[in-house]
């Protein structure tokens, strides 16, 4: 499991889908010690407020409202010393490369794992260049991605695949690899041991 060095340092994650945003919580706050993480549901709700910069903005794409493409200048504008981070489950190279000439610091994709995007943060808040990101075999991956946090949380909740795949706008195919990822992380054979290994490892309430 991988284990930064202290950083004291506040991140700000910006996403529509709440079960997203804790998911991305949790690994961020399991993978650099010290870090604190606030949320937010929208860039208006971001722009209104009055709170402080913060070390690293976290900004998802496709958001309600003004969208992370299109708020990524304002964002820039208000904490213009702050790296801004898109997030985004399309991470095609047009994509890509949209998010870096408006002026992302790094581009990380919501199916990305664990130490995927630790690596990415964590020498962004040290003001360093972000590591490489490289593909990770899913038998490699520490921990679950923001995504299958999601799905477990869901899972955990009784929704089938169809209805998990609608609430986040997500194939049943997609959705059936992250159940099947989340029960080799978990090392359980079913969707009940894996609510039951969930809530015994505090992964959800």
């Amino acid at each position: 499991m991988l284990c930064a060095s202290p950083v004291s340092s506040r991140v700000l994650v910006i996403d529509d889908h709440a079960l997203f945003r804790s998911g991305l919580e949790m690994v961020l706050a399991s993978g650099i010690e010290g870090l604190q993480v606030g949320q937010a549901a929208s860039l208006e709700e971001v722009m209104r407020g009055g709170d402080p910069a913060p070390g690293l903005v976290l900004l998802d794409i496709h958001l309600k409202g003004l969208n992370g493409l299109e708020g990524l200048a304002l964002l820039r504008r208000k904490w213009p010393r702050t790296p801004v981070v898109m997030v985004s489950s399309d991470d095609t190279p047009d994509t890509v490369r949209e998010a870096m000439e408006r002026g992302a610091a790094a581009f990380v994709s919501k199916d990305d794992t664990a130490d995927s995007i630790v690596s990415v943060i964590e020498p962004l808040l040290r003001g360093a260049p972000p590591a490489q990101l490289r593909p990770v075999a899913a038998a490699e991956a520490h921990r679950l991605t923001p995504r299958q946090c999601e799905v477990l949380d869901l899972m955990c909740q009784g929704l089938s695949n169809k209805a998990i795949g609608r609430r986040l706008d997500l194939s049943e195919n997609t959705v059936r690899s992250h159940v099947q990822a989340t029960l080799a992380f978990l090392q359980v054979s079913s969707r009940a041991e894996a609510a039951f290994a969930a809530r015994r490892q505090g992964l959800v309430e």
